[in-house]
C-alpha cells in the first residue's frame, strides 16, 4: 500500500538521491526501490530538468517505470519560478489524467504550496532515447506535418471542450483575464519592452502601424483581452505557450508539448495562432494556411469541439496575431531564436490585416 508523503520537496538538487527517489515513489508505487541513481545530463534554467537512469528494484520495474526519466523541478536557487512549476505538476496530476492531451508520459507529480514554500516535482518520461525530435523556432516544419501536428493540438482542444474538471480545478487560470496578470508579458516586463521596441532591425520588420508608434501593439493587446473576455460560452484546456520550441515529435510522426506552466482554461485560437503561424515558413503559410485551419476545424468537431464556420476562425486567427507579436518581441530564452519567429508574425499582420480588428 502506497504511504502519504512525509517530507517536503527539496529545494536544491543535491538533495535528490536514490534514497529520497524510494521515499517519494513509494508514496505512489508500493514496494518501489531505487537502488541507485546516475545523472547522465543536468540542464539547469529557471526550472531545472536532469535526466536520470534508474536502477530499480523488480517491484519499480512492474510498475512500469522505465529506465531513463527527466526529473524537473525548481532548482535554480530563485523563487520566481516556483509558482509555474506547481502548476506544473498540478497539469501531470489533475488534469493530464483526466483528459487526453498531446504531453510526455507523466510517471509522478508532487507539488508544496503554502506559506513554507514552492516547488512542483515531476518525473516524466526521457525524450531524447526514443529518437524523435525536438521542435526549434528557427527550424520551420512542413504543412504535412504541420496538418498531423494540429490533429493532437485539435484532439486535446475539443475533448477538453467544456470538460468538468477545467472549473472544478480552482488553480487553472482563465486565460486573458484580469486576475491572470502573468498573461500580461508587457506589464511584467515594461523595461525590457521599452528597449526592444526601439532596436533599429525589429523596427525594419515591424508592420507599419506598430513600427509608427509601438504602443499600438499594447493597445491591441488590451483589446484582444477585452475581445477574449467577452465570450461567456464553455472554454477549452489551451497549453497557452504552444510554440514549436516547446514541442517535441515522436518517431511515428505524432507532435507533443511539453512546459505545460503557463497551462490555461480558454479558446483554441491562442494556441492555434501561435503554433500555426510562428512554425512555418511564410510562404508555406501564405500558401497552405487556410486549408489547415479548416483541418483544425473538422479535427476540433469531430473530437466534440464546436462547429466554428471557417470565416469566423480566419478572423479569430487574425486578431490573435497580437499574442504572438507580444510573445516574440518578449522572448527572454536564448534557446529560441527571437527574429525569425517574430518575423513570422509581423509578415501575418500584415497579410491578414490584423490591424482592421484594432482601434488606434
Amino acid at each position: 500500500m502506497a504511504s502519504p508523503r512525509s517530507e517536503r520537496l527539496p529545494l536544491e538538487f543535491d538533495k535528490v538521491d536514490a534514497a529520497w527517489l524510494t521515499r517519494t515513489l513509494q508514496t505512489q508505487y508500493p514496494g518501489v526501490v531505487v537502488n541507485s541513481m546516475e545523472v547522465t545530463q543536468f540542464i539547469p534554467g529557471h526550472t531545472t530538468k536532469a535526466r536520470v537512469k534508474l536502477d530499480l528494484n523488480q517491484a519499480g520495474i512492474d510498475a512500469g517505470l522505465p529506465e531513463d526519466v527527466c526529473l524537473k523541478a525548481n532548482w535554480s536557487g530563485s523563487p520566481m519560478s516556483s509558482p509555474v512549476c506547481v502548476n506544473e505538476a498540478r497539469f501531470y496530476h489533475s488534469l493530464a489524467t483526466q483528459m487526453p492531451v498531446p504531453s510526455p508520459k507523466c510517471y509522478f507529480a508532487d507539488w508544496d504550496d503554502d506559506e513554507q514554500s514552492q516547488q512542483g516535482f515531476i518525473i516524466l518520461e526521457d525524450l531524447i532515447p526514443l529518437g524523435g525530435e525536438f521542435g526549434y523556432s528557427h527550424q520551420p516544419i512542413s504543412v504535412e506535418d504541420m496538418a498531423k501536428s494540429l490533429d493532437g493540438m485539435a484532439m486535446m482542444h475539443g475533448r477538453s471542450w467544456g470538460h468538468p474538471e477545467l472549473d472544478n480545478q480552482t488553480w487553472v487560470q482563465t486565460a486573458m483575464a484580469p486576475e491572470t496578470a502573468t498573461d500580461d508579458y508587457w506589464m511584467m516586463m515594461p523595461d525590457y519592452f521599452a528597449r526592444h521596441n526601439s532596436i533599429p532591425e525589429r523596427l525594419e520588420i515591424f508592420p507599419r502601424w506598430m513600427a509608427a508608434d509601438t504602443q499600438r501593439l499594447y493597445s491591441a493587446f488590451q483589446q484582444l483581452c477585452e475581445h477574449d473576455r467577452a465570450y461567456t460560452g464553455p472554454r477549452c484546456l489551451v497549453h497557452g505557450d504552444a510554440h514549436l520550441g516547446n514541442t517535441y515529435r515522436r518517431p511515428d510522426g505524432t507532435r507533443i508539448w511539453f512546459d505545460w506552466q503557463i497551462v490555461r482554461k480558454g479558446l483554441p485560437w491562442r494556441d492555434l495562432t501561435y503554433f500555426l503561424v510562428g512554425s512555418m515558413e511564410i510562404a508555406d503559410r501564405r500558401k497552405a494556411g487556410d486549408d489547415l485551419i479548416k483541418y483544425y476545424l473538422q479535427q476540433l468537431a469531430a473530437n466534440g469541439g464546436p462547429e466554428f464556420s471557417l470565416e469566423q476562425a480566419q478572423e479569430e486567427v487574425s486578431r490573435w496575431v497580437i499574442w504572438g507579436l507580444i510573445a516574440w518581441q518578449s522572448n527572454i530564452n536564448p534557446q529560441q531564436e527571437t527574429m525569425c519567429s517574430l518575423e513570422r508574425f509581423c509578415r501575418a499582420a500584415d497579410d491578414m490585416d490584423t490591424q482592421r480588428f484594432y482601434q488606434f
